[in-house]
């Protein structure tokens, strides 16, 4: 009997009944049932977010406007946010309602903005700034991956707000900035103002040491002249003074002569009388005498009068003294007042220097300040402002990539439906039946009858998942005939190494190949990476062909290496002639030396 004619005998066993052909379908549909039901069930989890019940507490009080900030209320414009989002099925309630929902199951996790919210942000204004907090509470008794999806939300929240008062404060400190640099033009053009004015003035004060400096010399000779006028003016007074005195007593003796004269007179007409003249004689002798008198008379009366003029050079002479003094004392004065007058003229000149020099520094300085300042727009400050609260974009390339979550499982679930089903297959497919070993007698051509037959119907079920995969499930396949192709590979392989374990354990190696599947389902990288796996199930990652089949089917799904696949086909090659080889022995051992021990009953089943 050849071995097709085998693999129909047996498939004719298989479906000798009604029962037997529906146990047969739904085994075959076993890798349909588990890799396609998990994968729609899970196709998008993420992009059902918004139907998962989140409580949503928004206590903010806000905070008031003041002389330099309006009033602001970050908690409502969250609460907007979120409920405009839909990015989850967000439910305002009280503090109570909430923890209620919470321990009830109505709500998954709750997230609390509390009453302090908005004070706390606006705080970093202040000198006693402060985090702004946001409470999650969960309860994973309801579901424990909702506590991670709920701190992923509460993040995502804590980003979005962690922007927004950025962009604000951001804002606020370029348009400071923008009227700052307004203020530094106008201080940059009075800078420049000053300068040119500083300049002037330095020219005035250079022209008034100049002039002061001559000043001083000329006082200097001057109070010097005016010192040698009052030291003349001092002995022409003296001099006046004596000449005064002496002109005094000329006059003193002038007049008292001229006081003198009636009384001469008398004295001579009694003289002249006792000489015997008569009174005629008397009055001719004086009448002789009397132009005298009154020429005397009139020498007195001028020297009256040069006395007088001297008396009154004398005055003016002493006057002209301390007239002379004073000119002297002020000369000095204003000699001692010009030489400080050019000291301090020299002090403004300096002083005026470093003024002019400080604004020349001060108006370039601004000037410098001004264009180290951009200029700036109202549009452009807010794309800054942006950018400032926002600084990094994450610009994401993907070499290979799922079309979502279920695509991402997709390589994982149907390797392991396929080990399913061939496990289930040889629930009621006998590896190696008495049939074959009497009509077959190569060990070979055994051993191929008893593979084939589970190998086939389990590709069946296979093409059967990859069809619900790409029509019911709509996943993408960059290399469609290629995934198909390592899937049914896959299902070979599985095949093999169940028929070796069952012949050569016999029912306990069925079993020993519902160990494998447990092993192979924690240690193929199916959903996190295998790397993170302890190190004895990391080494028996490389080593089960589990792990082969999930990446030969993501590289051909996605797109990725096709190099890569070479080497896990090579792998699951190797696997699969290995247990036919190790199959093959088993099927020699059983025909040429079978002993009482394969006899017994077995231990399973």
């Amino acid at each position: 009997m050849k071995i097709p004619a085998l693999i129909a005998a047996e498939l004719r066993r298989l479906t000798s009944t009604r029962m037997s052909v529906i146990a047969l379908i739904a085994l075959m549909l076993v890798p349909v049932l588990y890799g396609g039901l998990y994968l729609w069930a899970n196709q998008d989890p993420y992009g059902r977010f918004g139907d998962i019940p989140v409580a949503l507490i928004n206590d903010d009080a806000g905070v008031a406007a003041t002389a330099d900030e309006p009033a602001a209320n970050y908690g409502d414009r969250i609460s907007e946010d979120l409920l405009e989002g839909a990015a989850f099925d967000w439910r305002p309630m009280s503090r109570q309602a909430a923890a209620d929902a919470l321990r009830d199951g109505d709500v998954d996790f709750t997230v609390t903005i509390p009453s302090d919210f908005s004070e706390a942000l606006a705080s970093v204004a202040g000198d006693a700034p402060r985090q702004a907090t946001i409470s999650l509470e969960t309860n994973d008794a309801n579901n424990y991956l909702a506590s991670t999806i709920g701190t992923q939300a509460v993040e995502r929240i804590r980003r979005s707000v962690a922007e927004l008062v950025g962009t604000e404060a951001a804002t606020r400190l370029l348009t400071a900035i923008s009227d700052i640099r307004g203020q530094l033009i106008e201080a940059a053009d009075g800078a420049a103002q000053l300068a040119d004015g500083s300049a002037r003035a330095l020219d005035g004060a250079t022209q008034l040491s100049t002039g002061s400096a001559d000043l001083a010399t000329g006082t200097g000779t001057l109070a010097s002249g005016a010192a040698q006028v009052a030291d003349g003016s001092a002995q022409v007074a003296a001099g006046t003074q004596t000449l005064a005195g002496y002109a005094d007593r000329a006059g003193s003796a002038a007049q008292d002569a001229v006081a003198a004269l009636p009384q001469a007179r008398a004295d001579l007409a009694a003289a002249l009388a006792a000489r015997g003249l008569d009174q005629a004689q008397i009055d001719a002798v004086l009448a002789e005498l009397d132009p005298l008198a009154a020429a005397v008379e009139r020498g007195n009366s001028r020297v009256q009068a040069a006395v007088d003029r001297v008396d009154a050079l004398a005055a003016g002479a002493g006057q002209v003294a301390a007239g002379a003094a004073q000119v002297a004392a002020g000369a000095d004065a204003a000699a001692s007042g010009a030489a400080r007058l050019n000291e301090g003229a020299g002090a403004l000149a300096g002083g005026l220097g470093a003024l002019d020099g400080g604004a020349v520094q001060l108006r370039d300085g601004l000037a410098s300040g001004v264009s180290a300042l951009p200029d700036s727009s109202a549009d452009l400050r807010a794309q800054q402002a942006a950018t400032i609260a926002d600084p990094v974009a994450v610009e994401s390339d993907a070499l290979a990539s799922a079309q979502d979550y279920g695509a991402g499982l997709a390589p994982f679930f149907a390797a392991l439906a396929g080990w399913i089903g061939i496990y289930a297959l040889f629930l009621i497919v006998k590896p190696v039946s008495r049939r074959a070993v009497t009509a077959l007698h190569s060990p070979v051509r055994i051993t191929v009858a008893g593979w084939l037959t589970p190998a086939l119907l389990g590709a069946v079920g296979m093409i059967a998942l990859f069809g619900v995969l790409s029509l019911a499930l709509g996943f993408g396949f960059v290399h469609p005939l290629g995934t198909l192709g390592v899937m049914v590979l896959a299902s070979f392989t599985y095949a093999a190494i169940i028929l070796a374990l069952n012949v050569w354990l016999g029912s306990v190696g069925q079993f020993l190949g519902l160990v494998l599947m447990v092993l192979q389902l924690v240690t193929a990288g199916g959903t996190f990476p295998w790397q993170t796996l302890p190190a004895p199930l990391a080494a028996l990652h490389h080593v089960l062909p589990m792990g082969y089949v999930v990446d030969a089917m993501r590289q051909l799904m996605y797109g990725g290496d096709i190099a890569r696949v070479g080497g896990d086909v090579l792998a699951l090659a190797l696997w699969m002639l290995s247990a036919l080889a190790l199959a093959a022995i088993g099927v020699t051992r059983m025909t040429h030396r079978r002993t009482l021990r394969d006899l017994q009953p077995s231990l399973i089943g």
